[in-house]
């Protein structure tokens, strides 16, 4: 009889307070909302170098191709974007990095908006750093071409004493690859066997 009396309570209870509860056993009461730290949900913290410029971590894996490979001149877009994902400079490698070492970082052509002069296109698929002195797009003078010091992590400060004490000091005057003289014999094949003297004779007669 009792206990049928102690159902009774129960349900008339649960009839008059509909309010959910949650029971809790000693230290598994939570802390009151105003002491709880917010949580996170579904996010990845952020990489301490998330901050660093795209085209500030392309100068750093082209610079630590040319220092690791000293005989080496130039190196293809694909070789300069692996080493950036060597590195992990940033928790992933960004989708962006690609078009910067094709395109924005490139002094030499014309700027798609970025005006970076990082890279100086060698070819149609090489890159190398670009040097004071090199050609450049004119739309892209006096934009930056190294990093910042405080802009990038302190283990890559040495590349900027490197670029400054061997680097910028190698002229590209000396490499013909990367100067005027590089036209020297282009086309020579189309006037082979031909007589210079004949050809231009050639010529008077078109003009009469």
């Amino acid at each position: 009889m009792f206990a049928h009396s102690v159902n009774d309570i129960l349900y008339r209870h649960s009839v008059i307070d509909k309010s959910p509860r949650t029971h809790y056993h000693g230290s598994m009461k939570p802390a009151p909302a105003s002491r709880r730290k917010p949580r996170s949900i579904g996010r990845v913290p952020a990489s301490p170098n998330a901050a660093i410029k795209i085209a500030d971590e392309v100068w750093i894996a082209t610079a630590l191709l040319h220092r690791e490979q000293p005989d080496r001149r130039d190196f293809t877009t694909d070789e300069i974007i692996e080493r950036a994902r060597q590195e992990a400079i940033t928790s992933e490698l960004r989708p962006g990095l690609r078009v910067y070492v094709l395109l924005h970082c490139v002094a030499n052509y014309p700027p798609n908006p970025a005006r970076y002069r990082v890279l100086f296109a060698t070819g149609k698929h090489t890159r190398r750093l670009f040097r004071q002195g090199d050609a450049c797009n004119d739309a892209r003078r006096d934009s930056s071409f190294i990093p910042e010091r405080a802009a990038i992590p302190t283990r890559y400060h040495a590349l900027l004493d490197w670029y400054a004490s061997d680097y910028a000091k190698r002229l590209p005057a000396l490499d013909p690859a990367d100067s005027i003289l590089a036209l020297s014999g282009l086309g020579k094949e189309l006037w082979a066997g031909e007589d210079p003297d004949e050809y231009v004779r050639r010529l008077r007669e078109d003009w009469d």
